[in-house]
């Protein structure tokens, strides 16, 4: 039995290499059978615990004034 499941593209492209003539399934057990995590995988845990915070306020910031600004062009 097979289970359809969604990636991004980027994490399609890692484990296209990784993978040589082995099927994704097998990479993925071979990963996990190995003392790993799906993350390792996926590219979890990739960031600093501070990073989720500092792009948050970085959007943020770069936010502010936003909805003054469209209202302004739109009178």
């Amino acid at each position: 039995m097979s289970k359809n499941i969604s990636i991004s593209d980027d994490v399609y492209r890692r484990l296209k290499r990784e993978k040589g003539d082995r099927s994704f399934s097998e990479v993925i057990a071979d990963k996990l059978d190995g003392g790993g995590e799906i993350s390792d995988v996926t590219g979890q845990g990739i960031f600093d615990t501070e990073t989720p915070a500092k792009v948050a306020d970085e959007i943020e910031r770069l936010s502010e004034g936003t909805m003054d600004r469209v209202t302004d062009e739109d009178l």
